[in-house]
C-alpha cells in the first residue's frame, strides 16, 4: 500500500498536470464517471445548462453534481473541498448572490492558479481560492453554511479527519453535500493497492456502510443518499492494472461501485463524540 504521503504527491502531480493542460481530463486515471453506451461522460452532460457553470472551470473530474441537492440560498457562505478550476465554486456562487461567499480549498498549486484566473475573468468579489489539504482545513471554525465536494474524498487514504474538520468548519445547524465513490462490499486488494486508481477515485473508495459510519463518528446526523449511481468499470480500463485472472475474480466477486451524492447534517446542540475527544 502506498504510504499516505506519496498518494498525496500523486495526487498533487497528477492533478497539476491536468491544471496545467488546456482542456480536462479524459484518461482512465482520472476521477471519471461510467461511461454511457454512446461513449459520452454522463456527470458532464448533467453539468449541461447548470447556471453559473463555466466551460473553461469545468474539467470534467466530477463523478456528480452536488449543487443540484444543496438547495443553496442567497447569502449563505459555501465551501467547496478540492474546488479544482473553480466549476462547482461558479455555479454555488451563482445560487448565493452577490450577498453570500463561496471559499474553494485545493491542494494543488497549479489548480489554485487556474481557479484564481477564472474568477478575475468573471469579475466575483465574493468567491475566493485558498491552498489547503481538507484534513487541516484553512478555514475558521463555525463559519461556513453549506459544505459539497465532487469526487474528492476518495483520493483520501484516511477520510476521517476529512469529515471531522468539515464539522468544526460548519456552523451548527449546517449541512454538506458531498458527490463520491462507495462500493458495495470489499475491493480486491489489487484494485486498492493501484496509486493510479486512488488518483482516479476508485482504490480508495469505502464500502457505503463504512463510509457513513465515519460521517456519524464526526458528529454529524441524518446522513443519507439523496443520488445513487452505479459505475461499471470496463475490461479494457482494468486490462492497464490486472491480467485478465484477476478481473475474472472482481467480476465474479459481486462488488460493485457506485457514485453517491450524500448530505448529512452538523446539530444545532453539539454532544462530545469519539471523533472529538480523539482530538
Amino acid at each position: 500500500m502506498q504510504g499516505e504521503d506519496e498518494v498525496r504527491a500523486l495526487v498533487r502531480e497528477r492533478y497539476g498536470a491536468i491544471a496545467r493542460e488546456a482542456g480536462g481530463c479524459c484518461a482512465p486515471s482520472c476521477c471519471t464517471p461510467e461511461m454511457a453506451p454512446d461513449g459520452l461522460n454522463v456527470i458532464r452532460d448533467a453539468y449541461d445548462g447548470v447556471a453559473g457553470r463555466l466551460a473553461e472551470a469545468d474539467l470534467n473530474l466530477g463523478c456528480g453534481v452536488p449543487t443540484q441537492h444543496a438547495a443553496l440560498k442567497r447569502g449563505e457562505t459555501v465551501l467547496d473541498l478540492g474546488s479544482g478550476a473553480g466549476n462547482d465554486v461558479f455555479i454555488a456562487r451563482h445560487e448565493v448572490g452577490a450577498e453570500g461567499h463561496v471559499i474553494g480549498v485545493d491542494m494543488t498549486p497549479d489548480m489554485i492558479t487556474r481557479a484564481r484566473a477564472n474568477a478575475r475573468k468573471l469579475g466575483f468579489d465574493n468567491v475566493e481560492f485558498r491552498l489547503g489539504e481538507i484534513e487541516h482545513l484553512p478555514v475558521e471554525s463555525g463559519s461556513i453554511d453549506v459544505i459539497i465536494s465532487n469526487c474528492v474524498l476518495n483520493l483520501l487514504p484516511d477520510k476521517g479527519p476529512a469529515f471531522v474538520e468539515m464539522f468544526r468548519v460548519l456552523r451548527p445547524g449546517g449541512r454538506f453535500f458531498v458527490s463520491d465513490i462507495v462500493t458495495t462490499g470489499r475491493l480486491p486488494e489489487g484494485l486498492r493497492e493501484a496509486a493510479e486508481l486512488y488518483i482516479g477515485c476508485v482504490a480508495g473508495a469505502l464500502t457505503e456502510t463504512e463510509y457513513l459510519a465515519l460521517i456519524e463518528a464526526a458528529g454529524f446526523e441524518a446522513a443519507r443518499n439523496a443520488k445513487v449511481q452505479p459505475i461499471r468499470l470496463p475490461d479494457e480500463i482494468l486490462s492497464q492494472h490486472f491480467s485478465a485472472e484477476e478481473i475474472a475474480a472482481f467480476r465474479a466477486s459481486g462488488v460493485e461501485l457506485k457514485s453517491v451524492t450524500v448530505l448529512a447534517t452538523k446539530p444545532t446542540m453539539t454532544k462530545p463524540t469519539m471523533a472529538h475527544e480523539r482530538q
